[in-house]
């Protein structure tokens, strides 16, 4: 099913108040607003002059909300087509000159992506699609992949029920949260 379009609403910024389409995809389920106002305000101090990464974009909320809250620049990447070119057309509506849009699966691209990077990343959006497994890869690979700033912040969107004994000794838990089936994180990342 992919004809529908949906809208999420840019919460805080520049752009605050402004509807974003997204086709409806498989999977695809944007962070909610009540969630993306607890990170945003989490993320707060973060967030100026910072280097994103939103690496699973989707309907790109999270990357368009902190491009809009003041992060020099936004790296979204998503590997669906369809997708892609909804984050083109949403880049192009809202001016963003500070968001870059790349088509590549998330695991490709912190495994071979992260090496053409110029700056080293402050602040990173991990919300994959539930139930696929992926996230243990992706956070043993950005770790490994020294393109995270000494003291970036990671954020985790997964199901509730899915044990964070995984992560890096060095990602530090700021802040936790959980949204009927979904558990949300916020980790500062210590230098080793």
């Amino acid at each position: 099913m992919t004809g529908k379009k949906n809208q999420v609403r840019i919460i805080g910024g520049q752009w605050r108040g402004r509807k974003l389409e997204f086709p409806s995809i498989d999977g695809l389920r944007p962070t909610t607003d009540p969630i993306r106002e607890t990170l945003f305000n989490w993320l707060q101090p973060y967030l100026p002059q910072s280097q994103c990464l939103d690496l699973y974009a989707g309907s790109g909320a999270l990357g368009f909300e902190a491009a809009s809250r003041g992060a020099e620049k936004v790296l979204m990447v998503e590997n669906n087509s369809t997708v892609i070119q909804s984050l083109k057309t949403n880049k192009q509506l809202l001016e963003a000159d500070n968001v870059h849009v790349v088509k590549r699966a998330a695991l490709d691209f912190v495994k071979r992506g992260l090496k053409g990077l110029s700056t080293s990343l402050d602040v990173v959006f991990l919300d994959p699609p539930f139930k696929q497994g992926e996230l243990l890869a992706c956070v043993k690979q950005l770790e490994e992949s020294n393109c995270l700033s000494d003291d970036a912040v990671i954020y985790l969107e997964c199901e509730r029920k899915l044990a964070m004994d995984f992560l890096p000794s060095n990602w530090i838990e700021h802040r936790s949260k959980t949204a009927g089936q979904v558990a949300y994180y916020l980790y500062h990342r210590e230098p080793i």
